[in-house]
């Protein structure tokens, strides 16, 4: 990959991202019309349409992509790195898990995938965009992109006052010298 073609990942993974969402938008309006989700899964609360996810899965590309683009420059190995293809992946993974299990009516388990999300968001960086976008797309066929979002939002605010609470204990911990 050339100097010039990392300076275009952001564009790149925008438009995956993109033409992700058409198709799923397709796929909907094929089969009964785009849908639309209303927030905690209750009808007295405000619903939020799938057409939305247009606008934030090539967000999320862009920011992944910048975040490439910027390892790329300050590295001898272009590319993505193997540590933001496992997050990317991992979470893709968890998320589509999450969301067949919903599909499915396994309650049990996707409860325990909820819940172990917060488990993961302590354990592990999740406030990174290859983290965010992977449980998005992951989770978009079932919910669209917006309900995906905001729960990556609240795990990854999560995963940084973990991480930050960890590094100040450590600190404490850690005898001066």
């Amino acid at each position: 990959m050339t100097t010039q073609a990392h300076s275009r990942a952001p564009a790149y993974l925008a438009c995956a991202a993109l033409a992700f969402g058409v198709v799923h938008l397709g796929y909907e309006h094929l089969n009964g019309g785009v849908q639309s989700h209303h927030l905690l899964n209750r009808s007295d609360l405000p619903a939020v349409s799938n057409w939305l996810g247009l606008l934030i899965l090539p967000l999320l590309g862009w920011v992944l992509g910048s975040r490439v683009r910027n390892h790329s420059m300050s590295s001898v190995r272009p590319g993505l790195p193997a540590g933001m293809w496992v997050g990317l992946v991992g979470s893709f993974l968890y998320g589509a898990a999450l969301a067949v299990s919903f599909e499915l009516g396994a309650s049990a388990v996707s409860s325990g995938l909820f819940f172990g999300l917060f488990v993961l968001a302590a354990a592990l960086p999740i406030y990174r965009a290859e983290y965010i976008l992977g449980f998005v797309v992951g989770m978009t066929f079932t919910f669209g992109a917006v309900i995906p979002l905001l729960v990556a939002c609240v795990l990854a605010l999560v995963s940084l006052l973990a991480r930050y609470a960890f590094r100040a204990a450590a600190a404490i911990v850690r005898p001066r010298t």
